[in-house]
């Protein structure tokens, strides 16, 4: 049940007008979640048509990020503020209104300034539809309604980037943006014209400058670290080093602030519940591992494959779109089993998909590649849905702004980390095991004498032959090193159980 403006609780929704609320909430935050990904493989259109480099460009996707971590957590206090609904209503029509003038953008400077104000803009959007999904839907059915919004969050990144591949290869990239203004208009009317008459109670609570300096900084300084982080070579960087101390700094500075202040922006309070800490650490780390699982395949089969944007997109996809057909039939499993059971059958599933992937070999065909996306869709509703439906359960509907803003802001910079240390780990592993496959050749031991012979009675001049063993060492390299990684992560699963087990089964 929801709450009016004077705290009397109302009914839940029915009928249409909660099929109304089911559409346009998942909407906008498709939309919203989307963007933080669609932009990734325009990055090199978009600087070439803006006239700027490609390390210039990444500022693109880096500024949205940052400005949008920083908004997430603050959800909760602006929604005591202004009201849950009207907040919604706002955030996603200037979100809208950003993403215009994205698209019309003149340089990358102007490009930059209007990501920063279109990632401010949506933060409180995710969290505020979970929360109105959750208040407004019948008690019998909130499962349901946090399995639709968890499969939103998990499936829009996966699909990001291959929607943002399609229209920069067929159309202008400006449309990666202004699409977003008649989706988001659309969801704003529906949400309004349905739950404008059921506005959460409002209130003026303290506003900590204080406070809100040491999370703008620390979340800021956190996500710029991890986006600039590898292609500055990491601590070689003295600007990486800084923003490294920098977030460190004012993280703690912020935790403790928090714990003592009187009018505190983050409801820390919510980590005494125990299931709230387990579902966070199990989210927050779930998300890493799977995330950065799900960016090493594309640049794999596009660099050592031969795969195009497209195809590399398509062969990724199944983990995006099984979890849609999947998760109705979680929601009614989480009813008659133990969500401990659930969560750890997904992790299971997701370390044997893991361990299938270390089985990659130059050869391998487009079947073997899909085959453990599509499994691993599946696993995904096992675990995305479980760990949301058990964490917030539980939470009163007056802290669920607060408790979903907190949640994402976690989830979102987890996430960041896993993409940034795997791409990291790949790149540094390949190069050692490039240099040790090299060695057989320069020593020019019998197997490689041997190889080389065998190239030149196939036709091959010793240039054309010493060039193609190069190109296969370097694809060697590159396969061996996402093996390791993708068996870390299997194992990384499996020692995920034993957090599982924390959870109080009696409050499921």
């Amino acid at each position: 049940m929801s709450q009016g403006p004077t705290g009397a609780l109302r009914p839940p929704l029915e009928g249409a007008s909660l099929a109304v609320i089911t559409f346009a909430l998942p909407l906008a935050t498709f939309m919203q979640v989307v963007d933080t990904t669609i932009a990734n493989v325009a990055v090199p259109t978009i600087s070439g048509n803006l006239g700027s480099s490609y390390s210039q460009g990444t500022w693109i996707i880096t500024s949205y990020a940052a400005m949008n971590a920083v908004a997430l957590p603050l959800t909760g206090r602006l929604a005591q503020r202004l009201g849950e609904v009207r907040l919604f209503m706002w955030s996603t029509m200037l979100f809208s209104a950003c993403s215009l003038l994205c698209g019309l953008a003149w340089s990358l400077e102007a490009l930059v300034v209007f990501r920063i104000l279109q990632g401010a803009a949506g933060g409180p959007m995710m969290p505020l539809a979970q929360s109105l999904l959750m208040n407004n839907y019948p008690r019998e059915r909130q499962i349901m309604a946090i399995a639709l919004w968890s499969t939103t969050v998990s499936v829009a990144p996966v699909m990001g980037p291959i929607l943002g591949g399609w229209i920069s290869d067929n159309y202008h990239w400006s449309w990666i943006f202004i699409l977003n203004v008649p989706l988001g208009f659309i969801s704003a009317g529906l949400v309004w014209q349905t739950l404008g008459k059921r506005e959460t109670p409002v209130s003026k609570p303290k506003w900590s400058a204080v406070g809100f300096s040491f999370l703008a900084l620390g979340v800021a300084s956190l996500q710029i670290f991890l986006d600039l982080g590898k292609d500055r070579s990491w601590f070689e960087s003295p600007l990486i080093v800084f923003l490294a101390c920098s977030a460190a700094v004012f993280i703690v500075l912020l935790i403790c602030w928090e714990l003592k202040t009187d009018s505190p922006l983050l409801d820390l309070s919510l980590f005494r519940h125990r299931n709230f800490t387990v579902g966070i650490t199990l989210i927050s780390l779930g998300m890493m591992l799977y995330l950065g699982s799900v960016v090493l395949l594309p640049l794999l089969l596009q660099t050592r494959f031969g795969y195009t944007a497209t195809w590399a997109g398509i062969a990724s996809a199944p983990v995006g779109l099984i979890p849609v057909l999947f998760t109705p039939f979680v929601a009614k499993l989480i009813r008659k089993a133990d969500l401990r059971l659930i969560i750890i059958t997904g992790f299971v599933i997701f370390a044997v998909c893991m361990e299938m992937r270390t089985r990659f070999a130059p050869g391998a065909d487009l079947a073997f590649v899909v085959l453990p996306q599509t499994i691993q869709g599946a696993a995904l509703a096992l675990f995305f849905v479980p760990i949301t439906t058990l964490t917030f359960i539980g939470i009163p509907p007056a802290r669920m702004a607060g408790a979903s803003g907190l949640f994402s802001c976690i989830r979102t910079l987890f996430t960041a980390i896993g993409t940034s240390v795997v791409t990291t780990v790949w790149e540094r592993r390949e190069a050692v095991h490039q240099v040790r496959l090299q060695s057989y050749m320069d020593g020019m031991n019998p197997a490689a004498a041997d190889a080389l012979s065998g190239l030149g009675s196939a036709g091959m001049g010793q240039s054309e032959a010493l060039a193609f063993m190069s190109g296969q060492i370097a694809t060697q390299s590159s396969i061996i090193a996402a093996d390791e990684i993708y068996r870390v992560i299997a194992l990384c699963f499996l020692a995920m159980i034993a957090i599982t087990l924390f959870a109080k089964p009696e409050d499921i």
